[in-house]
């Protein structure tokens, strides 16, 4: 069971890890130099998530919304752990009838829990990409600009870029733009899909 709670924290941290990617990979690529290439640009995008005002909004409420949704689960858990426990010391005590039956229920309800816990970190990882989408949709318009102010023809990730010049990076210029655009956005725990559930992430474990 320590298991089981170990990697449910992993998942929620996991759900909200992209807004805390690094974005060093553009230093690397510019260690390397070389001559630009006209009209080929970049822009990371996983950058303009961090390094903006309403990126870093997101990142923090999202953040909030993973320590509420840990907290709830963690006050949910502790009487189930308190009636392993007790059943785990009486079950000598216990006739086999009795065992079977007691040992049944408990597991039921680690089951529903689980699946409770696979629920919330599935409906943080939608909450995450539709607050992604709505900054995205925000961002369009000035790459769009920053993509003709530079003459680009062609916009690749920065973040795939082994190496090279990256003069022609449109990343800061578009996280100005947002910066002046927008710096906040609120947004609660998205709903799962009508129909949808996270299925249980198997049997509890004796510990």
């Amino acid at each position: 069971m320590t298991a089981s709670r170990s990697l449910l924290a992993a998942s929620l941290i996991t759900a909200i890890g992209l807004s805390a990617l690094p974005v060093s990979s553009a230093h690397a690529a510019d260690e390397l130099g070389g001559e630009a290439v006209p009209g080929l640009c970049m822009l990371s995008r996983e950058a303009v998530f961090a390094q903006s005002k309403v990126g870093q909004a997101a990142t923090k409420r999202l953040n909030q919304l993973a320590s509420q949704a840990r907290n709830q689960l963690a006050s949910e858990r502790a009487p189930l752990n308190t009636d392993i426990q007790n059943f785990q010391a009486n079950a000598p005590k216990l006739s086999e009838a009795q065992r079977q039956q007691q040992g049944g229920a408990l597991q039921q309800r680690m089951q529903a829990f689980q699946g409770k816990a696979g629920e919330l970190t599935e409906r943080i990882r939608l909450t995450q990409s539709k607050a992604m989408e709505r900054i995205g949709e925000q961002a369009q318009s000035l790459i769009a600009a920053s993509y003709k102010s530079h003459r680009c023809g062609l916009l690749l990730n920065r973040d795939a870029v082994l190496g090279g010049n990256t003069s022609n990076d449109l990343t800061t210029d578009v996280v100005k733009g947002l910066d002046a655009k927008i710096t906040t956005i609120s947004f609660d725990l998205e709903p799962l899909p009508s129909g949808s559930a996270a299925p249980a992430s198997g049997p509890a474990s004796g510990k």
